[in-house]
């Protein structure tokens, strides 16, 4: 028994930073290093390095900075397409890193694990920051940022210290992610195809398509009308 819960406690570990990362990077850094210089929790030699001071300080200083592009309409947006870049890898990382010293196809499975789960959040909280953007008030915005990072604080918490309710909960997201990602993805091509309305660019593309097709359409019946090379022309 004692050997299955340290397997969930890692397996739980590793999600969970995967997970966490696909959200926000930095309040993931903060909570590990906190905890872990704070003598709450003992992490796995490859991840120790997130309780540096170094590391510490520039995590709290990207958080910063994320606290406030995360709380604007359109900066949000801006913010989560650069950190496709950052949080997918990042996530992958930190996961191989949290399984310990182990093979290298364990630590490429964790990382594989690890970079989906973050690729997964970071796509759900991206599409719906997408989504929330087209409602003209900040208070949205606002919140959705306070409770993603409420999620991850809490989140990476449980993961350390409750791994089974841990891997319970993450059960239920990824089949909430499943459910959620088709219905995103359709509301985020309706918001980008009215923003192309709005700026004639898909009018423009319309009107090609349908001149395209008539066009096409004229060959079609010009090809069937057209004389062929033995036909005699009607005189004048």
């Amino acid at each position: 028994m004692e050997h299955l819960d340290q397997i969930i406690a890692t397996l739980a570990l590793t999600m969970g930073v995967g997970w966490a990362s696909g959200i926000n990077l930095y309040a993931t850094l903060l909570t590990l290093g906190v905890l872990s210089n704070m003598g709450h929790i003992d992490l796995p030699p490859e991840l120790q390095v997130v309780g540096d001071p170094l590391v510490l300080m520039a995590a709290g200083l990207m958080y910063a900075v994320e606290f406030f592009a995360d709380k604007v309409p359109g900066v949000d947006t801006g913010w989560d397409t650069i950190h496709t870049f950052v949080r997918i890898p990042a996530g992958a990382a930190l996961a191989a890193a949290a399984v310990g010293e182990v093979a290298i196809p364990v630590e490429v499975a964790a990382a594989l694990v690890g970079g989906g789960l973050a690729a997964g959040s970071h796509a759900l909280k991206a599409g719906g920051r997408v989504m929330i953007n087209t409602s003209p008030e900040p208070f949205s915005n606002w919140g959705a940022s306070v409770g993603e990072d409420v999620a991850v604080i809490g989140g990476v918490w449980a993961a350390l210290n409750h791994p089974y309710w841990f891997m319970g909960l993450l059960l239920l997201f990824i089949v909430l992610l499943v459910w959620l990602l088709p219905k995103i993805w359709r509301g985020i091509r309706r918001v980008f195809r009215f923003l192309l309305r709005l700026f004639g660019v898909d009018n423009e593309s319309d009107s090609i398509e349908a001149t395209a097709a008539a066009a096409a359409g004229r060959g079609s019946v010009g090809t069937g009308s057209r004389p062929g090379l033995g036909d005699k022309r009607p005189e004048d």
